[in-house]
């Protein structure tokens, strides 16, 4: 087998153990919260919001200084320090005595990340320019994959074996990780001793920073609402269900259905980006997004909300490669790679918002008024995308083609 594909093959699992490890936490969260002494349910909610979160604000500050590391000392010891680093953390949290601790050990985990970068660096590097392409969108697949799969497998594990076992099997799969990364990666890496321009002299650059802010916020308000439930639906699913059986599985399944919805959508809502213009899709992605939360304040069951869950994914699906798409399109080819950083720190940011304000809004005014809150702030993101984005770029096509 080619090296490149033997890194591509490893970096893919190690990639989907990563997005795994990052997500399998979700739906047992409250439950290990509650575990752990807290039994308010108010406060389950703030704590399991800050938990979460903490992870990815953390992960936004420290994701360029890792970047920079691995240009200055290799994307393989990056992959190492990562994979070791994530295993030995995220295995400590099955012996977190208190609340505290557990919260501690996510914000470490935070500070750790940066496998999936690493990953995407080494491979766009190492690999010929005949395979880059299909190897980075395989590459791709991995992360969406585990992220997908991650609360199901959380859900399963805390369901059939016990709580803590959940991160004693996450981390010993991160040490194989580690283990096959050692052994099969390799890199060939030369340090360049080049200046890089910091990130006031990047954005000077940028040509389009209307459009590209606007973007920004949009991902941004797109990963508070996706995100924003996630510290409040073991305890809705609790609810629905009227303290039934198989808890930690069904809110699994109930994160999942939007994940497997995203990647069903979003190949498609890709291509017809690309045909009909990437700000139609966005602002009709963001209209239905925003109307998709509404019932869901209303369901009966947690079959229900999972149906709801899978139609917001399709939505969700359009916004992701359409925000990308115009990413690419409106910024010089020299900046791409720094400003797409930019905005997976929005992406990192509002993960970290979300669920800091779903677990906020639930303990002060209720579930409920999380579907609320959220749709809301899509709807508002709508209307500014139209007078930012939609108008701006169908005066352009228009002119373009009456030239």
């Amino acid at each position: 087998m080619p090296i490149w594909k033997r890194n591509l093959w490893v970096c893919w699992f190690g990639m989907f153990v990563t997005g795994v490890g990052m997500s399998q936490i979700a739906p047992v969260l409250p439950l290990y919260i509650k575990h752990l002494g807290v039994h308010n349910p108010d406060a389950i909610a703030q704590y399991s919001g800050l938990a979460f979160g903490i992870t990815f604000i953390v992960s936004a500050i420290f994701s360029p200084i890792w970047g920079k590391a691995a240009d200055k000392f290799g994307r393989k010891p990056m992959l190492l320090r990562a994979s070791l680093g994530m295993a030995i953390v995220v295995g400590c949290m099955g012996f977190a005595h208190h609340v505290y601790v557990l919260i501690g050990l996510r914000l470490l985990q935070g500070t750790i990340t940066g496998y999936s970068t690493a990953c995407t660096t080494l491979i766009a590097t190492q690999t010929d320019k005949e395979h880059a392409g299909w190897a980075l969108g395989t590459l791709s697949t991995a992360s969406i994959a585990g992220s997908l799969i991650g609360p199901t497998i959380g859900g399963f594990i805390a369901e059939n074996f016990g709580l803590q076992d959940s991160f004693f099997i996450t981390g010993a799969l991160m040490v194989v990780a580690f283990i096959t990364t050692a052994l099969f990666v390799k890199e060939s890496f030369q340090r360049e001793d080049k200046a890089t321009l910091g990130m006031k002299e990047v954005w000077r650059a940028v040509p389009e920073k209307s459009l590209t802010l606007t973007l920004f916020v949009t991902f941004f308000v797109l990963t508070v609402a996706l995100y924003s439930v996630e510290p409040i639906i073991t305890v809705y699913i609790t609810h629905l269900s009227g303290n039934g059986a198989h808890i930690a599985l069904l809110a699994g399944l109930t994160f999942s259905a939007s994940g497997l919805a995203n990647i069903v959508a979003a190949p498609r809502l890709g291509k017809l980006s690309d045909k009909i213009g990437a700000h139609k899709v966005i602002l009709v992605a963001l209209v239905a997004a925003g109307l998709i939360f509404i019932p869901q304040a209303f369901v009966t069951t947690p079959w229900q909300l999972m149906v709801l869950r899978f139609l917001l994914g399709l939505a969700a699906g359009g916004l992701v490669p359409s925000v990308n798409i115009l990413v690419k399109k409106i910024t010089p080819s020299a900046l791409t790679g720094r400003v797409f950083g930019f905005n997976m720190s929005a992406g990192y940011l509002g993960t970290f918002g979300g669920a800091v304000l779903g677990g906020q809004v639930a303990a002060w005014f209720g579930i409920h008024y999380v579907f609320f809150v959220t749709s809301s702030l899509l709807l508002i993101n709508a209307v500014w995308v139209y007078f930012k984005l939609y108008r701006v770029l169908n005066k352009r096509g228009n002119r373009a083609q009456t030239v």
